[in-house]
C-alpha cells in the first residue's frame, strides 16, 4: 500500500511523524508531504520519506508576522498542483489550511481520506456550507471521537463515510519530580485553551501551584494580571522534547479547560502518555479517553468551580490520584500508534 500523507501547513509534525512511522512499520510505503515547520526541528523520518513541498518561501520568512499570509495564499495553489503530480494508492490529508481556496481548488486525484482534527476550524466555523463542500471531496473522513462522528453527521456528512479512530497517546517516561501540588497547563497558549479558567481554578483549589508551559500566541498580560498573588511558573516558547518531559515530570495533574472548538487534544494525549492525570472540560471528544480509562476527572464546560473541585480532589486524595495515574497508564497501553495505523490501513483498503 502506497500512502501519501499531506499536512501542508505542518500544523502537527509529531502526529504526522508517529502515524507515518507506524504505517511504515505495518508495511506501507509512506511519503509525508508538508512544509517547513516554523517553530523548531521536525522529527526525523523513521521508515518513511518526508518532502517539504508546500510554502517554500512563506514558511521561511516573516516569522509570525501577518505579512507572510498573502505570500502563503499565493503559494497554496502551487503546492496543490505539485501534490497532484504525486502518485500513490491513497491520499490522506491531515489539514487544509486555506478552506476558502480549498473549497474551489482542492480536487483529489487519488482515493482520499481527510482527518478532521478540528471539526469546524475556528476562523471559518460559522461557514458550515463551506465545510460541507470540503468534506464532500473525500471518500472517508476520520474523526477521533464519537462526539466528532455526531458533529459531522449533524453537519450533513454521510455516516457511512465517517470512521472513528481514537487519537493515540504520545508515550514518554519523564523523570518524576512531582511535588504533589503542581497543576500543569501545557501547549500553545490560544484563547480557546482557557488559561484564564485554569488560573482561577488553581487559585480556588487551595494549596496548589500552576505551571504554564507553552508558546504564547496571544498577549499574556491579562493572564499575568489574573494570576497576581498566585504561585505560577511560566516556561514560555516552543518547547523541545527535553523541556516537554521536564514539564510533565514536574506535574501532579494537567488541566484542559478548553472551549468547544476541536475534536481531540494532542496536548492531552501527551499528558496521558506521560502518566499524568487530566482534569478537563467536557467539550468535543476531549472527555472520551479520560472517562474511558478513568484517567482523571471531567467537568461541565465552563464550570470553573467544578474544575477547582476536581483539581483539589486529585491533589489531596492520594488514592484518587493513584487510580487516575493507573488510568493514564492504561490509556498509554491501549491507545497506541500501531493500533491506529492498523485502523487507518483498514480505511485505506476500503477505497483503494
Amino acid at each position: 500500500m502506497r500512502v501519501l500523507l499531506a499536512d501542508p501547513p505542518a500544523f502537527t509534525p509529531p502526529y504526522d511523524h508517529e502515524l507515518a512511522a507506524a504505517l511504515a512499520r505495518s508495511g506501507a510505503d509512506v511519503e509525508l508531504v508538508t512544509s517547513r515547520f516554523r517553530f523548531g526541528a521536525a522529527p526525523e523520518p523513521d521508515g518513511y520519506r518526508r518532502r517539504e513541498l508546500f510554502y517554500p518561501l512563506s514558511s521561511r520568512v516573516f516569522g509570525r508576522s501577518p505579512l507572510r499570509l498573502p505570500l502563503k495564499v499565493a503559494e497554496h495553489p502551487l503546492g496543490l498542483a505539485a501534490l497532484r503530480r504525486l502518485d500513490a494508492d491513497v491520499l490522506h490529508v491531515q489539514w487544509l489550511p486555506a478552506p476558502e481556496l480549498d473549497a474551489r481548488l482542492f480536487r483529489s486525484h487519488l482515493p482520499s481520506v481527510f482527518t478532521a482534527h478540528d471539526l469546524l476550524p475556528r476562523r471559518t466555523a460559522h461557514r458550515t456550507e463551506l465545510w460541507r463542500r470540503i468534506y464532500g471531496r473525500f471518500d472517508r473522513i476520520v474523526v477521533h471521537s464519537e462526539s466528532g462522528r455526531e458533529t459531522l453527521a449533524g453537519l450533513g456528512v454521510e455516516p457511512e463515510r465517517i470512521r472513528v479512530i481514537p487519537h493515540p497517546v504520545f508515550p514518554s517516561e519523564p523523570a518524576r519530580h512531582d511535588d504533589g501540588r503542581t497543576v500543569l497547563a501545557f501547549g500553545m497558549i490560544r484563547p480557546y485553551k482557557g488559561l484564564g479558567d485554569a488560573i482561577e481554578a488553581v487559585r480556588r483549589a487551595g494549596d496548589a501551584r500552576l505551571l504554564v508551559a507553552g508558546d504564547p500566541l496571544e498577549p499574556l498580560e491579562p493572564y499575568r494580571a489574573a494570576a497576581n498573588g498566585l504561585e505560577v511558573e511560566w516556561r514560555l516558547g516552543y518547547l523541545a522534547g527535553a523541556e516537554i518531559d521536564r514539564a510533565f515530570g514536574d506535574a501532579t495533574v494537567a488541566v484542559f479547560p478548553y472551549r468547544p472548538e476541536l475534536d481531540q487534544s494532542g496536548a492531552l494525549l501527551r499528558a496521558l502518555g506521560a502518566g499524568v492525570p487530566v482534569v478537563a472540560y467536557d467539550v468535543g471528544g476531549i472527555a472520551e479517553p479520560v472517562r474511558r480509562f478513568g484517567a482523571g476527572r471531567v467537568v461541565a464546560a465552563g464550570d470553573v468551580a467544578g474544575l477547582a473541585d476536581a483539581v483539589r480532589e486529585l491533589l489531596t486524595d492520594r488514592d484518587a490520584l493513584e487510580q487516575a495515574r493507573d488510568g493514564a497508564r492504561r490509556a498509554r497501553e491501549e491507545l497506541t500508534w500501531d493500533a491506529a495505523a492498523a485502523a487507518h490501513l483498514a480505511v485505506y483498503e476500503e477505497i483503494a
